[in-house]
């Protein structure tokens, strides 16, 4: 089994580049319940959000990161879930789902195992009373 390579997209208001850049926009990041843009926002680049235009930017930041052949799934998420949920935790609970299929067990509520991954994550992230939305969907890197 390979190791699980890990990238966390979101950027944060807090990472010095963003900081600059929001400072130089004429806004501020407040502490409350972490970094936040204006204290209102954990993220610094968002779509839809007029109040903190221009601060908060849609542009995205893009990276581009080879797959290699062992890869299982990828795991696309928003910070609801990645601000409750280690990155070890959520690919365990993943290949765990993922692994099931393989098993031949039985999918009874989901289509696959994949739905049954990401809605497994979205409650534990909801158990652990994430306070931002949850998003989550789980790609079987594994199938063609």
């Amino acid at each position: 089994m390979m190791k699980p390579v890990y990238r966390r997209v979101g950027v944060k208001p807090d990472r010095p580049d963003e900081f600059r850049r929001i400072q130089a926009c004429g806004g501020r990041v407040i502490f409350v319940n972490g970094p936040r843009v204006e204290g209102i926002l954990a993220m610094s680049r968002a779509l839809g959000d007029k109040y903190l235009k221009p601060i908060v930017i849609s542009e995205p930041e893009i990276s581009f990161t080879r797959r290699d052949p062992g890869d299982e799934c990828l795991i696309l998420a928003s910070d609801g879930l990645w601000d409750v949920l280690s990155n070890d935790l959520a690919c365990e609970i993943a290949s765990e789902c993922l692994r099931q299929e393989d098993e031949g067990a039985a999918t009874v509520f989901y289509p696959s195992q994949s739905a049954s991954a990401a809605t497994l994550l979205t409650r534990l992230a909801l158990g652990r009373r994430s306070s931002d939305n949850i998003s989550v969907i789980v790609v079987d890197l594994r199938r063609n």
